[in-house]
């Protein structure tokens, strides 16, 4: 019976060998082979039958596929015709575009991170493979999907077209001989396996391929409440953070930020001059003698240093080799106004509130005080505090500035008439549009007077206050007030579209601007003209900063720009450019220490940066969507704060951490006006029957203080490190 079996089964417990050990008894040899086409035929169905035997049904299905695309000689055949060569890398990076776009949303913030990498290294492969012209029609077709968030990267590859230019690109360089790092959660990671495995022949494969051969995906458990990526979080993410990318992503080194300003750069970063702005000699030797007599009739409490000892010691900490010099940023001569504030400055210094960052997972205990404008009606565009803590000024809407004195002290003028009532406010009122920005000159908060103090304390009191107000506003002007006469005294003009942003230089000679027509200029109090243009943006300079050596001055931009750079004001040029931000920049702020330097979004995240390396040195996130407008360091640079659209100020501890994963919390807060559909960013209340949404604060928040309804406009530390903010009250 066993000779009327069909050959195939003779190989049912194994396959054949050529001793055919095999063979039943009484059976002849093995029939010859036949043509190479059918011999392969014959084999594919003896191992076919085997597997589905030993039950390895996967397998079979895999080898079916692959049996059934091989020509007579047992190559593979091209599925269609229009996936050979270069065009196999579109239709398998518009394979998985189009799926990513239709799974799942809670899979879909992480697998969209996927994509960069995919697109450059198709790139790459298609120009190394020789497939020029494929590969710039590739180029120029996906990377609008990736210029907001990887401009310089994109800015980089563009110009290759050749297969020599990937070992002559330094970005291709990098991303060839290194892998892509990027974290995945589990189920994430088997959804997308799943779905390539599945579209093998019609593109899966070369995924799969560049996936196995350039990057490294590590596979976590996110199903932890409080983790960055849980489910929470995730679908928190429903709400617009989908293009946040995570702590541990990309190339290993390859980091945002940047001073490469365009491909042909050098690699070697500019050196900087960070510290702080060297004392004329004169006018170090007054202030020495000024707390020489004030030592003497104020000596100090016991174990307390004296201000000459402080100031002594912190002329030494000050390393000279890393100062800029003095002809770098001409100032004029200094007066006994400038004595007055650097000797306030030094007793203040003393007898600050030390705070020293955040201590066994505690932070400093900070408080808060809240300065609220009520009866606004909304038409509040900016806040600002004067440098002695005693006037504060509001722009509004209605294009005229009102000042408040914070002591409640009548705000008088020798221009006044006999019959003037004198209040605590004054209005100015010159512009012709919208007020968008204010900047008080430097001044400092001087003690009054004491019978036993120093013998010309009245003066210094009367010097330091602050005498002179910017303003700038859509009438696309800059107006200079005098807080003496309460009158306008010089109108700048130069920029041709609303003014968004102007700030007084930390020796108050010189102020920076920045306007809608994507540029930043430099002024001097005295002239009327600009002294440096600040050009390279592509979209509106939201907001501007200075250094406080007055020698750099950073500018933060917007909608498709989305960069902030940092100027060398006598050069005019920039030496630092820092990308990462994936929404509108809103407020940047440069640290007391000049090493470090703060930027802020509309999207509600704050990056802070190394200005010496121009890297990124971590990202924090807390505040709800709607934009953080203001941001300010501690005396010793430890410490950040933070208010904006959702009303809360927030306190931040900038030192590094391990720790990169989030908590969900609901916190109270205005929340008004964060988005158009009018939805608050932030929990007012709590009140039964409302939803409010919560917030994922990243572990290095120190603390939070919410208010009702009160969006926060300004926020900023003394030289005491005491926190004062400022907000109106805007009822539902």
């Amino acid at each position: 019976m066993s000779a009327q079996q069909p050959p195939s089964r003779t190989a049912s417990v194994g396959p054949p060998n050529a001793g055919g050990m095999n063979t039943p008894h009484g059976q002849g040899p093995p029939p010859p082979p036949g043509p190479p086409g059918q011999q392969s035929q014959n084999l594919n169905q003896i191992v076919l039958e085997y597997l589905s035997k030993k039950g390895y049904s996967r397998t079979e299905a895999m080898l079916r596929r692959e049996s059934a695309n091989v020509d007579a000689e047992g190559r593979p055949v091209p599925s269609r015709a229009e996936d050979t060569g270069g065009r196999k890398y579109f239709t398998s990076f518009d394979l998985t575009l189009q799926w990513i776009d239709n799974v799942l949303d809670i899979y879909k913030p992480e697998l969209k991170r996927l994509l960069w990498p995919l697109f450059v290294y198709s790139f790459i492969d298609m120009l190394s493979e020789h497939f020029m012209r494929d590969s710039q029609e590739f180029f120029n077709a996906y990377r609008n999907h990736f210029e907001a968030e990887h401009e310089n990267d994109v800015r980089a590859l563009a110009p290759m077209s050749l297969p020599e230019h990937v070992q002559t690109n330094n970005v291709a360089q990098l991303y060839r001989n290194n892998k892509y790092r990027l974290t995945m959660s589990n189920m994430a990671f088997m959804t997308l396996t799943q779905f390539l495995e599945s579209k093998d022949r019609e593109g899966g494969a070369t995924i799969i391929s560049i996936m196995s051969n350039n990057m490294d995906i590590r596979n976590v458990d996110r199903a932890a409440a409080g983790s960055e990526r849980s489910l929470a979080r995730l679908l928190g993410k429903q709400n617009g953070d989908q293009d946040v990318p995570a702590e541990d992503e990309g190339i290993p080194g390859h980091h945002p930020g940047s001073a490469n300003l365009d491909r042909n750069a050098p690699s070697v970063l500019s050196k900087l001059s960070l510290g702080p702005m060297p004392m004329e000699q004169d006018l170090m030797d007054d202030v020495k003698a000024e707390l020489q007599d004030h030592d003497t009739s104020n000596p100090p409490a016991p174990g307390q240093n004296s201000l000459v000892d402080e100031f002594e010691h912190k002329i030494k900490r000050e390393p000279m080799d890393d100062a800029p010099s003095r002809e770098a940023l001409p100032l004029p001569p200094s007066t006994s106004r400038d004595v007055a504030m650097e000797v306030q400055k030094i007793r203040e210094y003393r007898d600050r509130f030390h705070i020293d960052g955040r201590s066994s997972g505690v932070g400093p205990g900070l408080s808060v005080t809240m300065f609220t404008f009520h009866n606004t009606f909304d038409s509040v565009n900016c806040i600002e505090f004067s440098g002695d803590n005693s006037l504060a000024a509001v722009g509004t809407a209605e294009s005229y500035i009102r000042v408040w004195s914070l002591d409640n002290r009548p705000l008088t003028s020798p221009t006044d008439p006999a019959d003037f009532q004198p209040s605590s406010s004054r209005r100015l009122i010159g512009h012709a549009g919208p007020v968008y920005a204010l900047s008080f000159a430097p001044s400092v908060a001087v003690p009054e007077p004491q019978t036993n103090g120093h013998a010309n304390g009245t003066s210094e009191s009367h010097d330091s206050k602050p005498r002179y107000l910017l303003s700038s506003s859509a009438d696309s002007t800059i107006r200079l007030w005098s807080l003496d006469t309460w009158s306008n005294l010089v109108v700048y003009k130069s920029h041709s579209s609303p003014v968004w942003d102007v700030r007084f230089g930390p020796f108050g000679h010189y102020f920076v601007s920045c306007s809608s027509d994507r540029t930043a200029r430099l002024w001097s109090t005295p002239q009327i003209a600009p002294l440096r243009l600040f050009v390279g943006h592509d979209a509106d300079v939201e907001t501007v900063a200075w250094h406080p050596n007055g020698a750099y001055v950073f500018t933060a931009s917007g909608g498709a720009d989305r960069t902030v750079r940092m100027w060398n004001i006598q050069q005019g040029s920039a030496v630092r450019l820092f990308t990462g931000h994936t929404g509108n920049c809103t407020a940047i702020a440069c640290a007391n220490s000049g090493k470090m330097l703060a930027s802020a979004d509309d999207r509600g995240e704050i990056l802070l940066w190394d200005l010496a390396t121009g890297r990124l040195s971590k990202r924090m996130r807390g505040h709800g969507r709607g934009g953080i407008w203001s941001l300010d360091w501690s005396v010793e640079s430890t410490v950040l704060v933070s208010a904006g659209a959702d009303g809360t100020v927030r306190v931040w501890d900038v030192a590094p951490n391990k720790d990169a994963g989030g908590k969900v919390i609901g916190e109270g807060g205005a929340g008004n006006k964060v988005d158009g559909s009018g939805v608050s960013g932030g929990a007012s209340g709590g009140a039964k029957g409302k939803t409010k949404k919560d917030v994922v604060v990243s572990p290095d928040q120190i603390s939070a203080f919410p208010t009702k309804k009160s969006p926060v406009y300004k926020v900023r530390f003394t030289n005491m490190n005491l926190v004062v903010a400022g907000g109106a009250y805007l009822p539902s």
